[in-house]
């Protein structure tokens, strides 16, 4: 089975959100609800659940809502990789910034050659 990939370049198979719905894992909902909060922002354990975001099933609040998630579902394409305007500053490095993951990028470079 190939290993899901957001559009983003974030392996799916390595998200917490993702492992903890796979699994049915509590403990990782708590501690990765945990993790994901900060002031001003709250997470809570029964919303880390996620089948992925090419997935019609259920996604994390951000990734329903992510804007690189829409554009290239607009766009139908694949990932981010496969879009003749990548990397786009305006959208998805933006959001590489916010998720703080360079491996998403390394991951979409990869895709693209």
């Amino acid at each position: 089975m190939e290993q899901p990939i957001a559009f983003c370049g974030l392996d799916c198979v390595n998200c917490p959100a993702y492992i903890a719905k796979r699994k049915d894992d509590h403990e990782l909902r708590i501690k990765t609800a945990k993790s994901w909060s900060s002031h001003g922002f709250n997470v809570e354990p029964d919303q880390i659940n996620c089948d992925g975001c090419h997935s019609d099933g259920e996604l994390i609040e951000f990734c329903s809502t992510c804007f690189v998630r829409n554009c290239a579902m607009e766009r139908s394409i694949n990932t981010c990789a496969d879009c003749r305007d990548y990397p786009c500053a305006e959208k998805l490095e933006k959001l590489w910034t916010q998720i703080k993951s360079p491996q998403a990028k390394s991951t979409l470079d990869k895709l693209r050659n």
